[in-house]
Order: C-alpha cells, then structure tokens, then sequence
C-alpha cells in the first residue's frame, strides 16, 4: 500500500506539474486587447466580438461601461475589464451610494443576466499622468475603495477584481538601470496606499508601457531599443542584461514594488502597442515588428519576471474621433483598421495563423470627394475649406513622416475633401465646396496613402440615429425597467 500511495503521489504530482506547465502555455498564447470606442462609424459591438473570437483573443479591456458593448459580451466566454472614466472618480470617491449604483448597472446585472464574463473594474484611466497636474490625486483611491466595497456588498468582491491602470510614468529611475527605480516623489505617497489596497485585496497591478513614446519624445532614442530583436549595447544592472525598453521599464516596476515591499504583486500589462500612422515613427513595419515581437516576448517575461505575461494590446481597431493633443499617432494604433480589415501580418498564438478580418461589412459606394482639375489653388475658398474639411474630420494621415505625406497640393486638398465626405456618409452636400470639389468613381489613393470609403452602420437611417436591432432594443428596455 506504501508504495501504491508513492506511484499514486508521485503521478498526482506529475499531473499537478502538465496542469502548471499547460497553463503556462496558454497563459503565454492568450492576448488581450483594447477595444476603443471614439470613432466617427464605430463597427457595431456584435461585429468586434466575432472579430475577437475569430482571432482567438480571450480577454478584452474596455474604457467606459457602454450597456450595448457589454450585451454584446453575454455568453461570448470573452474576459471583459469595464472602465470608469477620469471624469468619474470625484462622484465615486465622495459617495458610497454612487459606487454601489455604478457596479450594480455596470457590474452585477450583467454578470447575473446576461453571462458577461467581467473579471476587473478599471477604476480611471492613468489618472496620475504629469500632464494632469494632480486632478485626480485625491480621488482615484477613494474611488477604488469605494468600488471595491460596492462589489464585496454586491456577493462579487471574490470574483470580480478592482485595478487602477497606470502610465509608467508613475515610476522612474534615478539611472537607465531598473534596479534605481522607485515610484515618482510626488505621488508616491498615494502610490504606496494604492498598492497596499490592491494588493489586500489580491488585486492586481495595471500598467501601460509604450516604448514608441520613448522613441517619440526623444529623437535620440536608440531605435532598436525599442524593439525585441538585439540591440548592440545592451543594459548591465546587476548581473541581468537588458536588450530592450519594455523590460528595463518592466522591471523598473517591480523595483519600486519591491522597494515598497510588494515584490510578489501580480502585474498586468493594460496596453502596449505601436502605431501605424501620425508619425515619422509610425509606419507598418515598425508596427508588425513590434506587435509580431511582443508576441514571441510575452511567454518568456523579464530578467526579473521570467514566464508568461499578462498584457493587452493596443489597440485593437483605429479610432478616427479621438484627441490628437499627444500626437496625431493617437488615431493609429489599431492592429486593424476602422472598418475591421488587416492592416498588417501578425500572429497572436502559436499556430502562426495571420490575422481574420471583420465579416459582413457593408460599404458606401465607389465615390470620393476630390478636388475638381479645373479648381485653382490660389482660390480664395480653398484655404479655409481645407480647414472646415479637417476640423470634422480626419486628416492626420497627411502630418509630416505619415502615409500621405508625399502628396503634392491638390493631393493634400482631395484627402481632406474626401476626408470630410465619408464621415458625412457620402452624403452629397458634403462634396459641395464652392467651385472646388468633385465626386469620383475612380480611386484617388497613391501607395501606402489609402483615400478610406466609409462602411455603412447596420440600421442608420437618413437622419444619422442609429436604429439597433429589436432584440437589443428590447433587452436594454428590460435591463432599465430593472433599476426603476
């Protein structure tokens, strides 16, 4: 019996250690991804979950709580973390009520109605970023404890974990070596309360890590630092080397954990990404070289984190509506494009299979808003109808470095005709620029410079209000009536 006990323990262990390691090996080949929502024809939830499930991305990361993005979810086995907005967190920190009303409308009903697979609440979005000059300093955290409260009341504390993604800003060292790094002086303060909140809570720790930025704000960044594939003068910081930026900030982090007495605390990477577009530095091939790296990186970690990664990339689809104050790039980050199709090869498991492109997108037809031969460019109405065409619309493709950037004048003025004209659903009054523009059924794109045909939402009408199928109509009626 002793030594059928020992066979029995030592095949429990052998079972215990294929369960770790498969683990491990899916824990390396899911990826999870952002999915934002700040674009003129926003592709209709239903359509981005499918897009999700067909290219085998498990997890997603959402920045608002929108009731039919998360109906869309239900049932989908898809990992969702909700955000609550900047903008939110004073209300939140002040009031209980508040917290307990937004976890169970955002939280509770649609894990119990609709199977919605919610497993994080984002609690802000970077709220500690320089550029906010400590707005929300005195209100993230209360906000956190006030959510967390709401969900341990809502039966979901054990279930559904808070988290506070973070720029890595919020860290730094005093040299290029991780081992200096410590949270930054003025807000390490409320850094600490927070980490020991998450981490009593075994929550975990959110950080967003975006090497392109270093290469943007420093023109002397070494380029090939910022990606996984060598670089030549690799970084020496006690006995670990560092041949890339994402590590050396990676393990900045866990220094300043450390330092502060949360070494073992549980780190999700919340974005990491490259741009396609806005920038000099942002181009395809940058982008497939560093998402394709990424991919390779996430089950190896960090000299001081080996082993599988838990990271989101960023972003899943462009975004034509969002602010361009950090850069025109900001428009560009997407894997796909607006409208769902590959913008570039990149495999996210290990079967190597490309990418799957939205299905079942309906485009407006083959016209283009351009400018007319015959239009003159010292005309007196070109200058500012450029500038109305761009103000509504998007034209960040043509900044200086980007994909329309070698186009000749009348190129420049057809883009941002044509520009204005798709987001306006090729309406025919958008093409009306006084003696300027014209409509074309000939493409006018030249190269990488891709003039975009808008794709039609499911259900618009004439009047621009989008009419949502009658089930989900239905359903968000039962889902209000509840809280009534």
């Amino acid at each position: 019996m002793g030594k059928n006990h020992e066979l029995l323990a030592g095949a429990g262990v052998t079972l215990l250690l294929l369960v770790l390691l498969m683990s491990m090996v899916n824990s390396g080949d899911s990826i999870g991804a952002n999915w934002g929502t700040q674009a003129s024809h926003p592709l209709p939830p239903a359509t981005v979950v499918k897009l999700l499930r067909d290219n085998g991305i498990q997890k997603v990361k959402l920045f608002d709580a929108e009731a039919p993005v998360l109906f869309a979810f239900r049932g989908s086995g898809i990992e969702v973390m909700v955000g609550i907005p900047n903008d939110m967190l004073a209300t939140l920190s002040t009031s209980v009520d508040a917290a307990e009303r937004w976890v169970e409308k955002n939280v509770s009903a649609h894990i119990s109605s609709n199977s919605v697979l919610i497993k994080y609440v984002a609690v802000g979005n970077e709220p500690f970023l320089s550029t906010y000059n400590g707005t929300f300093l005195s209100s993230t955290l209360p906000a956190l404890q006030n959510i967390q409260a709401a969900l341990i009341k809502a039966g979901l504390g054990g279930r559904v974990k808070v988290t506070v993604p973070l720029n890595a800003d919020v860290y730094e060292s005093s040299t290029q070596q991780p081992s200096t790094g410590d949270f930054r002086a003025n807000v390490k303060d409320v850094m600490v309360q927070i980490v020991d909140f998450l981490s009593r809570n075994e929550a975990p720790f959110t950080v967003n890590i975006y090497p392109f930025i270093s290469l943007y704000n420093d023109p002397n960044f070494p380029v090939d630092y910022a990606f996984f594939d060598g670089y030549s003068s690799p970084i020496e910081d006690n006995g670990r080397t560092y041949t890339n930026v994402f590590d050396a900030n990676y393990d900045t982090l866990v220094w300043a954990l450390q330092k502060n007495g949360y070494g073992n605390m549980t780190i999700i990477v919340g974005e990491i990404g490259w741009p396609t577009d806005g920038d000099r530095n942002a181009n395809i091939g940058y982008a497939q070289r560093f998402n394709q790296g990424v991919m390779r990186h996430l089950g190896k970690g960090t000299p001081m984190r080996p082993g599988p990664m838990d990271a989101y990339l960023f972003s899943l689809v462009d975004e034509d509506a969002k602010s361009i104050q950090p850069g025109n790039f900001e428009r560009h980050w997407g894997v796909f494009n607006f409208d769902g199709t590959v913008k570039y090869n990149l495999s996210l498991g290990s079967s190597n299979r490309g990418l799957v492109e939205a299905s079942n997108i309906k485009y407006f037809p083959e016209r283009w808003c351009v400018l007319s031969p015959t239009a003159s460019l010292d005309d007196p109405q070109l200058v500012p109808s450029v500038e109305y065409a761009c103000s509504h619309a998007d034209c960040t493709s043509l900044g200086f470095g980007s994909s329309c950037a070698d186009l000749d004048p009348r190129g420049n003025v057809s883009y941002a005709f044509n520009s204005y004209y798709q987001k306006s659903d090729q309406q025919e009054t958008a093409c009306k620029f006084p003696n300027l523009s014209v409509i074309t059924t000939t493409d006018p794109s030249r190269g990488m410079c891709r003039f975009r045909r808008m794709f039609q939402e499911p259900g618009k009408g004439n009047g621009g209000f989008l009419l949502e199928p009658i089930g989900i109509l239905l359903q968000m009626l039962v889902f209000m009536l509840a809280f009534l």
